[in-house]
This record gives C-alpha cells, structure tokens and sequence, in this order.
C-alpha cells in the first residue's frame, strides 16, 4: 500500500514508526512518502487549501483549515511526555508548505524547543506555495530547520498538468525549483505513470524524465494512477472523455523513464501500482540496471493478460477496455 498509518477510525491512528504506538488524533486519510516512514508525521493543518486535482479524492471530504497553535503545541508535549524523541518530523496534511512564513516558523521553533535533537522538518508543497513566498522567506524557512519539500509534479507535459487541474504549468515549476534549491531545499517529487491516458505514456515518460534530469530532485515517489469513483477524472473515464492507460502501458511508461534518467547524485525512487502486486525501487545510478530488468519481468508477464486499468473496483481483479 501506500505507506499510511494504520487506521483504527475516522480520526485516529497509530503510526508504524513507533513500537508500541504512540496514538494521536488525526482528521483524514494519511498519506506520505514511504521515505517518510521513519518520521513523526505532526498535523498542522486538515485538508488541502488547493483540492481541485481531478484525480484525487484524499481530501474532498474535509474543508480545508489550519490547526491551532495549542493544538500542534499540545501533542509535541504529548509526544514529549510518553518517551518519544523523533529527529525527524513530517508536517501534515496536504499541502504544509502552503501555510503562512509566520505560521511556518512558529511551528518550527516549537518542535525544536520540544525536540532540541531534531534533524529536520519535511513536508508536502506545490509550486504556487513557493511562489508565494519571497527568498527571504524560503531562506528563513531553511535555516529553522525544514529540509525535504515533496512536491506533485506528477507529469512533464504541460496539456496533462492543465487537463488534470494542476495549478502549475512546467515553466513555473523550473523556476520555483530553482529558488527553493538556490535556499538550500531538497527538492523531491511524486508522480504518476498513466497520468497522460492511453497511448500517451512514452510520450510523458519521456518527456517527464527531461523534466528531471534538468531539475534534479533527490527523491521520486511515483503513484501509478489510480481511479477511484468518487474522482472527477474517474466520471470523465466513464464518459469516455479520458481514456485511462492499461497497467502494461503504465509499467513501459515507468521503465522508460527509469532509463532516461540522469542523475548528478544518488537518486531514490519508489514506484507503487495499486491494481498489480508490483513495486519498484531502488537508487539511481547503482540500481538502476536491477530495476530495469524487474520492469522487464514485468512487463513481459502482463503482455499475456488482459489489460487492466487501476480503478477502485469492489469486484476481484479490475475493468478493462
């Protein structure tokens, strides 16, 4: 799965990453990079304020708010008081770095005051997020310790990025990456093989790994594309408006861009197909023939089935086209 908390009920969770558990209230689904697992994911905020990405539906059931101060303050005291000392936190939800500079440091001067050995402060962001930041803000956010941004690029094809409801086009993400990597950010992303529909994934694997080997980032979390119905992207499949890639497609999207990939430095990745009993990840450049040769398997295995699109389907196995 996809590296979320185990969920006992509508608003608490225990996360994996603390033996015993370590409860906390939690409104939502979480969802973070498996790099991430090792990190306390501290709330402070519920939702996303953008939300209008057509195939999500992680928050179109919450209305997007900030979290109290006394609330994020309270449960690092709590944290503080059952034991745990975590060098690494991970800001929830959606989008953390959309928040406020003001808010931003406030929460980050809190966690080092309760965790004076914390190493860094990761999170979750979208390039209009940076661009509504001056450098001297992004400047004054690197020093307080926030290291990691994890932001959705998910295609390197601008028609897709519109299509899809994104709120950047590619031109703006090279120029805002460029500022957060000019502050000291490391700049990591998720994407989704299939996002560009049928017959268009060596299109967008191409044109997404030209995307990368310019912008460099130090981790890549790819989501194969996933329809679930309650997603607009999934009516407009239903209406035959987007025509989703098979899971074939997605795997020969991935590979392709595995190959095209050049790194300046280690590059972790890690590729989920939530349809398939597939993953695969490893770093760049030292794996990446080990990787390719699993995608190769794969591929090979799946040209004998019958396509198979990932939708979130009640039935056994998945529809096809």
């Amino acid at each position: 799965g996809r590296q979320r908390g185990k969920i006992y009920s509508d608003k608490t969770v225990i996360l994996s990453n603390y033996p015993g558990g370590i409860f906390m209230n939690y409104e939502g689904q979480i969802c973070r990079g498996p790099m991430e697992r090792s990190s306390y994911m501290l709330p402070v905020a519920v939702g996303c304020s953008y939300n209008r990405c057509k195939f999500c539906t992680l928050f179109r059931h919450l209305k997007y708010r900030e979290l109290p101060m006394e609330q994020i303050e309270a449960e690092l005291e709590r944290v503080r008081s059952l034991g745990g000392n975590p060098k690494h936190f991970f800001l929830g939800d959606g989008n953390a770095f959309g928040l406020g500079t003001k808010r931003l440091l406030e929460i980050t001067d809190l966690i080092h005051r309760y965790f004076p050995d914390c190493q860094a402060i990761n999170m979750d962001g979208t390039i209009t997020n940076i661009q509504a930041k001056s450098q001297e803000e992004l400047r004054a956010l690197r020093e307080a310790g926030i290291r990691h941004l994890y932001l959705g690029i998910e295609s390197g094809l601008d028609d897709v990025l519109r299509y899809m409801g994104k709120d950047h086009n590619l031109d703006q993400a090279y120029r805002q990456i460029d500022r957060i990597q000019s502050a000291g950010f490391i700049f990591d992303a998720h994407i989704m093989t299939g996002i560009a529909g049928h017959g268009r994934g060596l299109e967008n694997g191409t044109a997404t790994a030209e995307f990368f080997n310019r912008t460099q980032p130090q981790r890549i979390i790819n989501f194969s594309l996933f329809l679930f119905h309650s997603a607009p992207l999934y009516q407009e499949a239903q209406a035959k408006i987007f025509i989703p890639a098979t899971e074939l497609e997605n795997l020969q999207e991935e590979r392709l861009l595995l190959e095209l990939l050049n790194t300046d430095g280690p590059l972790t990745y890690d590729g989920f197909h939530d349809r398939i009993e597939f993953r695969v990840r490893g770093t760049l450049p030292d794996d990446k023939m080990k990787m390719l040769d699993r995608l190769d398997l794969a591929i090979e295995g799946y040209r004998e089935h019958e396509p198979v699109i990932a939708a979130a389907d009640d039935s056994p196995g998945a529809y096809s086209i």
